[in-house]
């Protein structure tokens, strides 16, 4: 069996070779057979004519072992034949796991990586195998599903800033007269070291994606959490939303970078998905509140919104890319965004070795709880 376009020389099958070894193997066991009974008849037989009790005729040394040759090269070719047709069968018996293993191995290296071996059978060798090759396959299938989330997660978190960039210079250019260069310039520049950073923070996230180890640091996440409150804060008050905040000092061990994304997500989306009813100047008119704590022990980052009234079975698919609490769809206010805030979030988490925890709460709204490492 040898690889398609591999570059290596023709050689024999592995059938083949196993096939001769089964005849070596019986030939060599017939010669032994035939040297112990040669020694037994050269050594008990005696030669010269040989006379029995009675008149008769027996049959000397010398009579024994023309006839015992004689029969024993045809014994031998027997064994030859035998051999490398039974070995034949065996060997293709044997083998049949491993053809049905290079048949999955082929349709994925053609990139149908949802086939699988699923070979029967008690614990050998061969299941091993099959069972080691089939995990791999779940490996790298969840590898690239990973990089798929990663494009998407990407090009979701880096449309904001440039949509941000692209509305300043619009505006400047609409109004040449009464635009300020330095403060659009200013705000510019604001906004694409935002972008940067968050372009190494994604990148960071997808090599640990691959195993890599993360550049880490102690942080003090009470530290970060306060930092993105205060980011968020104009905007929930513009909506009518109180911020509420119990941070004790907590030092971690992980990325900044990535931590300052995990929570911004949190609070962001906890200010954008809160209660929707509004009165006529814009603000939420039902009083909408925001929760977030951060405790020591354990490490855990707890963030906490009013809003409707969510159905527990939807709280297993929030993580996933694009779904939404409302659902797939947008409601047309452009605040739902594109749905991975909390996939983002999951991803983070998993790659400083946490644990996110999404809790419908009673009187309606969402609670996230991310526990971290110490």
């Amino acid at each position: 069996m040898t690889g398609e376009g591999s570059g290596r020389p023709p050689g024999l099958s592995v059938r083949i070779k196993l096939a001769l070894s089964y005849a070596a193997f019986l030939v060599a066991a017939g010669i032994v057979l035939f040297a112990v009974s040669f020694l037994l008849l050269t050594r008990f037989v005696p030669e010269g004519a040989v006379y029995v009790v009675g008149g008769g005729w027996a049959p000397n040394r010398t009579n024994l072992l023309e006839v015992f040759v004689r029969y024993t090269w045809w014994a031998v070719g027997g064994l030859v034949v035998f051999g490398l047709v039974g070995g034949w069968l065996l060997a293709g018996v044997m083998l049949r796991p491993l053809d049905r293993i290079t048949d999955v191995a082929r349709r994925a290296r053609d990139g149908q990586l949802a086939q699988r071996v699923d070979l029967p059978g008690p614990r050998n060798e061969l299941t091993e195998l099959a069972d080691t090759f089939d995990a791999m396959l779940d490996r790298v299938q969840h590898t690239i599903d990973e990089e798929r989330r990663f494009a998407a997660n990407a090009s979701h978190e880096l449309r904001t800033p440039h949509s941000i960039i692209r509305t300043l210079v619009e505006v400047a250019q609409a109004d040449p007269e009464g635009r300020d260069v330095d403060v659009v310039l200013q705000r510019i520049g604001t906004t694409n070291d935002r972008a940067i950073a968050m372009t190494e923070a994604l990148l960071l996230l997808a090599r640990a994606g691959r195993g890599s180890a993360l550049e880490t640091d102690s942080v003090d996440l009470a530290d970060v959490v306060g930092g993105c409150v205060d980011d968020e804060r104009a905007d929930a008050e513009a909506r009518g939303i109180r911020i509420d905040t119990a941070l004790a000092p907590t030092v971690v061990t992980g990325n900044r970078a990535l931590l300052r994304q995990l929570t911004a997500n949190l609070v962001h989306n906890a200010v954008v998905h809160n209660s929707v009813s509004q009165n006529s100047a814009g603000q939420n008119s039902d009083g909408g509140w925001v929760r977030v704590s951060v405790s020591a022990s354990p490490a855990a980052l707890v963030v906490a919104n009013s809003g409707a009234v969510l159905d527990r079975s939807v709280l297993a698919t929030l993580t996933e890319p694009f779904v939404r609490a409302a659902g797939r769809t947008r409601s047309g206010d452009g605040r739902e965004g594109a749905g991975l805030g909390l996939a983002i979030v999951a991803s983070i988490t998993r790659a400083h070795g946490g644990s996110l925890d999404l809790t419908a709460l009673p009187e309606g709204g969402l609670q996230a709880r991310v526990t971290l490492p110490r």
